[in-house]
């Protein structure tokens, strides 16, 4: 339980709560271990629970009508993912699947809303965190409508940026993630011949470098400049 309380401290969403609180929601909680590949739940199946990614990473995505997959939001740990439903009562807005190993943390929706009724600001951090998703949806989107293939890349570089940097010597930043160029053709919503020829011509230019499957920002300066 104390590494459960712990993790729970940790996430934005239950940050206010008092040892009690959290305790109550542990108790709430079970865990399952899902290995790389995995797919968690599918976009449209029935809504039935909130998930904290313990461990590892995820992404939640969804299917075009042309069947290509669109990557709405990568999931590392200590984020709360799939809380939409606890609202609406719906289906899985997207498709969560396992980009490495992962522990998860899951609560379902029945069980939390009883204390969400005895606790207005647990839903008010929800909503917050809901509403933080819509906008960098709507950003995506707009994005997508208003941008060119290499705006679009340049765009998700600096958003993963943000997400994911860490920092390196001499002001570069390293993206904490081991995306293949399809992951990010499907962040930014275009091909993966595109994300390739992109990545090749910012290296030559020295805006980003390789190491792995892992991106360094070398001069963010210039890849806002692309804009």
């Amino acid at each position: 339980m104390t590494d459960t309380l712990d993790q729970l401290r940790r996430v934005s969403l239950f940050a206010h709560l008092n040892r009690e609180d959290l305790e109550r929601i542990g108790n709430l909680m079970f865990e399952r271990r899902y290995p790389k590949g995995r797919i968690v739940f599918v976009e449209g199946e029935p809504g039935e629970a909130l998930y904290l990614l313990k461990e590892g990473k995820i992404k939640l995505t969804r299917q075009a009508e042309d069947g290509r997959e669109h990557i709405l939001h990568l999931v590392h740990a200590g984020e709360v993912f799939a809380e939409v439903v606890l609202f609406d009562g719906g289906g899985y807005p997207a498709t969560a699947e396992t980009m490495e190993d992962c522990r998860i943390g899951i609560i379902r929706n029945k069980d939390l809303e009883g204390i969400i009724a005895d606790d207005p600001q647990l839903a008010l951090a929800m909503l917050k965190i809901m509403a933080r998703r819509l906008r960098a949806a709507q950003e995506k989107v707009m994005s997508l409508a208003l941008h060119d293939a290499v705006r679009r890349v340049a765009t998700t570089l600096l958003r993963l940026a943000e997400e994911h940097g860490v920092a390196e010597p001499e002001g570069a930043l390293r993206l904490n993630l081991n995306l293949t160029n399809q992951d990010l053709a499907n962040l930014a919503g275009t091909s993966r011949e595109t994300v390739s020829r992109t990545l090749s011509d910012f290296r030559r230019r020295g805006i980003v470098r390789f190491s792995g499957q892992q991106v360094l920002i070398l001069n963010r300066r210039r890849l806002l400049e692309t804009f």
